[in-house]
C-alpha cells in the first residue's frame, strides 16, 4: 500500500459553510412567531412544491421538491410562506460581506453555501476555528460550519454536525476520519457511483484506500485520482475565488397539466434573460420535461460555437422539444438549461420572437 501523506506538511486553513434550511432560516429570523414550528417555504396549493423545510419540518420527512400536498399529508400543522426571493438574495450578500471582512479568497457555491481560504486571514482571530465562530454568530442564522486542511474534508467536517454545528478535522485527523465513512457520504459520490463502488467491494473510506490508482482509473475514469487522493485525506483543489460558472437554467412548474405547445415559450424566455444579464454564452441546450406522474426526460444538443442570440435558443429548445408533443401525459414542468458559458462574450437579445403555433 502506498504510504500516506504526511500530514503535518499540510498548512491550508479551509472553511467550509453552509446555512442550514437558509429560505427557512430566513423566515423564522424575520418573523419570531414562525420558530420552533415546522415550516415550509412555497406554495400551498394544490400544484405547490416545497423549496425549503425546516428542520423541525424535516422531523416529519418534509423536503425541498417534495409536492405540497405530499408535505402536508406528512405534517398536518406545516406551516408554509410564500418564498421572497429578493430577501434571501439579500440575506446571502450581507453573509457574503462577512465572509469577506475575513478573507477575499471565497468560492460561492450557491446563495448559502461557501468555502474560504483564511490561511492569510485579513481580520485574524488567532484560528480558523475562531474565525468560523464568529462568522456563524455573525450572520445571526442558523448555519453549519467545518474547519480543515483542504476542501474535501470541510465539507464533511461542516455536514458532521448540522444543524448549526461547527466541527474541526485536522491534519491528524483526517486520513483516519475518512477511513471509517461509509463512501456515500463523500462529496462528489452521488448514489450510482456509489452503487458501482458496492458492487466492486467498496463501502468505506478504508476499502477505497484498498485500491489503486489505476484500478481507480480504470472503473471511474478521471475521477479516479481524485478518489486515489480524498480516500487518504488529500484534496489539493484551490478555492477558487473567481470560479467560472458553467450553466444557467430555469424551471417552470405548472399550475396544471401543461399539455399545448404554445405555452413553453415562458421557460424559455427566463432562462434567456438570466444569460443575457450575465453576459452568458453557452454551447449546449438542456431542455428537461417532468410529466404528470412525475417521470421525466432530458434532451440535449451541443454546438461547435456559443448560442449567441434568444431565437436560436428558442429554435434549439423547440427542436428538442417537438419529438415529446403531444405528451403522453399532461406536463407538470419544463426547464431549460444553457451549460458551456462562455463569460465575456455578449449575449444578444433579439427582439424578434418565434412563432410557437407549430405542431
Amino acid at each position: 500500500m502506498t504510504p500516506l501523506p504526511d500530514p503535518a506538511s499540510a498548512q491550508r486553513r479551509i472553511i467550509h459553510v453552509d446555512m442550514d434550511a437558509f429560505y427557512a432560516s430566513v423566515e423564522q429570523r424575520d418573523d419570531p412567531a414562525l420558530r420552533g414550528v415546522p415550516l415550509a417555504v412555497g406554495g400551498s396549493r394544490e400544484r405547490g412544491v416545497v423549496a425549503a423545510a425546516s428542520y423541525e419540518a424535516r422531523r416529519f420527512g418534509v423536503h425541498s421538491a417534495m409536492p405540497s400536498v405530499t408535505a402536508r399529508r406528512r405534517c398536518p400543522e406545516l406551516v408554509f410562506v410564500r418564498p421572497r426571493f429578493d430577501a434571501y438574495k439579500a440575506v446571502s450578500q450581507q453573509v457574503h460581506a462577512i465572509f469577506a471582512r475575513y478573507t477575499p479568497v471565497i468560492q460561492p457555491l450557491s446563495l448559502d453555501e461557501a468555502y474560504l481560504d483564511v490561511t492569510c486571514p485579513l481580520l485574524d482571530r488567532g484560528s480558523a476555528t475562531a474565525i468560523a465562530a464568529a462568522i456563524r454568530a455573525e450572520t445571526g442564522l442558523t448555519a453549519s460550519a467545518g474547519v480543515s486542511y483542504n476542501k474535501f474534508l470541510a465539507k464533511l467536517a461542516s455536514d458532521h454536525r448540522k444543524p448549526d454545528g461547527l466541527f474541526v478535522i485536522t491534519p491528524r485527523m483526517g486520513p483516519a476520519f475518512v477511513e471509517g465513512l461509509p463512501v456515500g457520504k463523500f462529496h462528489g459520490i452521488g448514489p450510482k457511483t456509489a452503487a458501482r463502488m458496492e458492487a466492486l467491494g467498496i463501502r468505506t473510506g478504508l476499502d477505497l484506500r484498498t485500491q489503486s490508482r489505476a484500478f481507480l482509473a480504470e472503473h471511474f475514469g478521471k475521477s479516479g485520482d481524485y478518489l486515489y487522493g480524498v480516500a487518504r485525506g488529500v484534496d489539493d483543489r484551490p478555492v477558487e475565488a473567481d470560479r467560472v460558472r458553467k450553466s444557467v437554467g430555469a424551471e417552470t412548474t405548472f399550475e396544471r397539466d401543461l399539455l399545448r405547445w404554445e405555452e413553453v415559450e415562458p421557460v424559455f424566455a427566463q432562462v434567456w434573460t438570466a444569460c443575457a444579464r450575465g453576459g452568458h454564452t453557452g454551447r449546449t441546450v438542456t431542455v428537461k420535461v417532468k410529466y404528470a406522474d412525475f417521470q421525466q426526460v432530458t434532451r440535449s444538443r451541443s454546438d461547435s460555437g456559443p448560442v449567441a442570440a434568444r431565437a436560436v435558443l428558442e429554435q434549439i429548445g423547440l427542436n428538442l422539444l417537438r419529438p415529446l408533443f403531444p405528451p403522453r401525459l399532461g406536463v407538470r414542468l419544463l426547464g431549460v438549461t444553457v451549460s458551456g458559458l462562455e463569460p465575456g462574450r455578449q449575449a444578444a437579445t433579439a427582439p424578434e420572437q418565434l412563432a410557437l403555433g407549430l405542431g
